[in-house]
C-alpha cells in the first residue's frame, strides 16, 4: 500500500526527519485560510509518477492564483487518478538535491540503505550512481554513517544526511515497510537539508498490524471500491483483474503499477497483473518465487483473452539460475498443458478447447544480475518467434502493444479485401 505525499510528510515529521511548512487542501476555498505565506507549491495528491509534467504541481504568489490553480488541478487526472487532496507547501531554494531510502531486499531478506547524489535519476543506469549499504546485523549509527560517506559527503552535511538515514531505518522498522524514500532530499545555500518530497510503501501483510494504517486502508477501500470490504482490497494486491489482452507479470508492485501505467500510456489495454514478491493470499503451502511463477505463466496461458505476457523484473529475483528453464519450457509447453489449466478454470468446461493459442512473451530484465540469463534466452529467441527480450521498458510495452495489434490488422485487412 503507498501513501500519498501529505501522509508520507505527517509521518517523516512526527519522526524528525525535517519537512516544509505544509497544510492539506480539501477545497479550493480552504486557500482563503492559508496559514503559510506565499509563495507556495501546489501538488495534486494522486499515486503516479511525473506530475509536475502532466500540471499536477504548480508554483503560486497570491490567494486568487491559487484558488484557480487549484480548481485546475483538483480537474486534472493524472494517470486516470483524480487528486481529492490537495497539498500546499512551502516554496524552497535547494542548490544540491540527493536520493535516499531504506528498502527490503527480497533476496538477501534485509534492509539495503540505498543513497545518490542525483535526485533525477535515470532508472536504466540507476545501477552506476546508486551507494548502498547492506544491514547484515542490528543497525546503528555505523550503517548510517558509512553510506554517507561512500555518497562522497563530509562534514556537516555527512553528519545531517546520516542522522535523516537512520530516522528513515526507524520509520521503516516501526511501520512494517516495504519501502520509505525521500527524492529528493534538498540541500540549500546553508547546508540545511529538507525532505521536498517522498515515498511510502507499507507491506500489505502487516497492514492489519497496525490501527493507523489499517484505518487509511479502509479509507482508500471506500475512495476506490466503494462499498468493497476492506479484506478483499487488501487481499487484492497479490493480483489485479483486468479485462485487456496483455497479461503483466512483476516482482514488486512498484513494477506491476509502473509497467500498467506505462501499456495505458502506450494505447494497450492490461489484462490480469500478477506480483511475485510474496507468496499469494490463496496459498494453502509454502511456495517459492519460481514455483509462482510457473502457475503465473500457466494461469495467464490459459486465459485465452490474453495475448501477451509482459514480464518486467528489476535488481534481482529469488531462483535466478531456475528462470531460463522455466521461460523455455513454457515457450514449449504442449497444448494439453494449457486446455487442463482452462479446465480448471472453467469449471471442467471444454469450450474453446480448439482455440488453445500460446501468448507470446515479452520480457523485460533489469539489473547486471540478469546478463548471463539475457545472453542464454537471446540465443534462444533466435529460434522462437513468441519471445521478445529487451531492456527499455517503453520498448518492451510497445512492442507488446504491437503484438496485440497483429491479429486485429490482419482481421481489418481481410474485411477491406472483402468489400473491394
Amino acid at each position: 500500500m503507498d501513501l500519498l505525499e501529505y501522509q508520507v510528510k505527517e509521518w517523516f515529521g512526527k519522526i524528525g526527519i525535517p519537512v516544509l511548512p505544509s497544510q492539506r487542501i480539501d477545497h479550493p476555498t480552504d486557500l482563503k485560510r492559508l496559514k503559510i505565506p506565499y509563495p507556495i507549491v501546489l501538488k495534486s495528491q494522486v499515486q503516479g509518477g511525473e506530475r509536475e509534467k502532466a500540471g499536477g504541481v504548480r508554483i503560486v504568489e497570491t490567494t486568487i492564483d491559487a484558488i484557480a490553480a487549484a480548481q485546475n488541478i483538483f480537474n486534472l487526472p493524472i494517470w486516470g487518478q483524480f487528486p481529492e487532496v490537495l497539498l500546499a507547501e512551502s516554496k524552497y531554494d535547494a542548490q544540491e538535491e540527493f536520493y535516499l531510502a531504506v528498502v527490503l531486499d527480497t533476496a538477501l531478506c534485509r534492509p539495503v540503505l540505498l543513497g545518490c547524489t542525483e535526485a533525477n535519476i535515470d532508472w536504466e543506469t540507476a545501477g552506476e550512481k546508486f551507494q548502498h549499504v547492506v544491514v547484515e546485523q542490528e543497525f546503528s549509527a555505523f550503517y548510517a554513517r558509512r553510506l554517507a560517506l561512500k555518497m562522497g559527503l563530509q562534514g556537516t552535511l555527512m553528519q545531517s544526511v546520516s542522522n535523516i538515514v537512520e530516522k528513515l531505518y526507524q520509520l521503516f522498522i516501526q511501520k512494517d515497510l516495504d519501502l520509505v524514500e525521500i527524492n529528493p532530499l534538498g540541500v540549500n545555500s546553508m547546508g540545511q537539508v529538507m525532505a521536498l518530497n517522498g515515498k511510502i510503501r507499507v507491506n500489505e501483510r502487516a497492514i492489519n498490524r497496525h490501527p493507523e494504517i489499517a484505518d487509511m486502508a479502509a479509507k482508500m477501500v471506500g475512495r476506490r471500491h466503494g462499498s468493497q470490504k476492506k479484506n478483499d482490497f487488501l487481499g487484492s494486491w497479490d493480483s489485479l483483474e483486468m479485462p485487456g489482452k496483455i497479461g503483466i507479470v512483476g516482482n514488486g508492485k512498484g513494477s506491476i503499477f509502473t509497467t500498467l501505467d506505462a501499456v495505458v500510456y502506450a494505447g494497450g489495454k492490461p489484462g490480469k497483473c500478477v506480483n511475485l514478491r510474496h507468496s499469494f493470499m490463496s496459498d494453502t503451502k509454502s511456495t517459492t518465487f519460481s514455483d509462482r511463477l510457473i502457475s503465473s505463466l500457466k494461469t495467464l496461458a490459459a486465459d485465452q483473452s490474453i495475448q501477451v505476457i509482459l514480464i518486467n523484473f528489476l535488481g534481482t529475483i529469488p531462483q535466478l539460475d531456475q528462470f531460463p528453464e522455466i521461460i523455455s519450457k513454457f515457450l514449449q509447453l504442449d497444448k494439453s498443458e494449457i486446455r487442463s489449466e482452462m479446465s480448471i478454470a472453467n469449471g471442467n468446461s471444454n469450450k474453446g478447447e480448439n482455440q488453445v493459442n500460446l501468448p507470446r512473451l515479452v520480457l523485460r530484465l533489469v539489473g547486471s544480475q540478469f546478463n548471463d540469463v539475457r545472453e542464454y534466452l537471446a540465443t534462444f529467441k533466435n529460434t522462437n518467434q513468441s519471445l521478445v527480450l529487451v531492456e527499455n521498458l517503453d520498448e518492451a510495452v510497445k512492442e507488446a502493444v504491437r503484438l496485440v495489434k497483429l491479429p486485429e490488422d490482419k482481421k481489418r485487412n481481410r474485411e477491406v479485401k472483402v468489400k473491394t
